[in-house]
């Protein structure tokens, strides 16, 4: 038994090195760098910390990451269950195509798909030239450098992450499961809320996970689509880092969006655990 153990513990060394080299390390140092009142890195001391947290304006930047990854999470779940659900009811053929269009997105550059939102999104893009020759508005909306027109393209580009462990879970429903809820009298309503959610709870907690972690993290999109009218914490972290080079400051504000994420996917995870429970009896 023992030399069993040994040789798992063998096995998992390398990657457990290679997290430690290249995550637990650079975060290490990064704690390290917060601890310093200059931007030389000179004089070690709280100053950094105490300059960070004594400004209410970076509250609001920190209440505004979160609450643009909660606004994409919601604008996910809302158009990738359906999605979802749609896809147990095609047929294997079908259902490959729409999982090649579901995937297609992950294999373009997150650049090249920001910018194409651009144009998309522009004065002159594809949405308001629409809406305007169906006569619903008679000027062109602005879109871009908005909050609205930064979560649609995020939606968009973080939908994979909410489609793929949420079909994965639903595809391996028992689908006599449907039968039986609609002989014992249920709607499909009812069927939905009582039977399909609750199994596909995991899968769906997961996509809210991963979605909420890369959205708030998400530089490029934040600050092309929303722009500098639009303070996140990234742009922040940027700022300090390659405009002021204030690094013990820019090394604050990474930890508190290491801190502030990881909070709430530490909750979802156990939402996670506990609906897995509830399926598994």
């Amino acid at each position: 038994m023992k030399f069993r153990l040994f040789r798992e513990w063998q096995l998992a060394l390398p990657l457990a090195l290679a997290f430690a080299a290249l995550f637990l390390a650079p975060l290490l140092l990064l704690v390290g760098v917060s601890f310093y009142n200059d931007d030389k890195i000179t004089q070690p001391g709280f100053a950094s910390w105490l300059k960070f947290y004594g400004d209410p304006f970076n509250y609001k930047v920190i209440g505004d990451t979160l609450l643009l990854g909660a606004k994409t999470v919601c604008t996910t779940v809302l158009i990738g269950y359906p999605l979802a659900l749609v896809y147990l009811d095609l047929s294997a053929r079908l259902q490959k195509v729409l999982l090649f269009i579901i995937v297609m997105p992950l294999l373009l550059s997150v650049v090249v798909r920001t910018f194409a939102w651009i144009v998309v999104l522009g004065h002159e893009g594809v949405v308001n030239s629409v809406l305007i020759s169906l006569g619903v508005i008679s000027e062109p909306l602005k879109l871009l450098q908005t909050e609205l027109g930064l979560v649609i393209s995020l939606t968009q580009i973080e939908m994979p992450l909410m489609l793929l462990p949420l079909i994965s879970v639903m595809s391996r429903l028992d689908p006599n499961l449907r039968d039986a809820s609609a002989a014992l009298g249920a709607s499909r309503w009812r069927t939905l809320f009582t039977v399909i959610l609750p199994l596909s709870m995991p899968g769906l907690v997961a996509g809210c996970l991963l979605v909420f972690a890369s959205s708030t993290t998400a530089f490029i999109s934040q600050t092309v689509i929303g722009g500098v009218r639009l303070i996140y914490l990234p742009l922040v972290i940027w700022q300090q880092s390659l405009v002021v080079y204030h690094w013990p400051l820019a090394a604050v504000a990474s930890l508190s969006l290491v801190v502030s994420v990881l909070s709430i996917v530490a909750a979802l995870s156990w939402v996670g655990r506990r609906s897995g429970g509830y399926v598994n009896g």
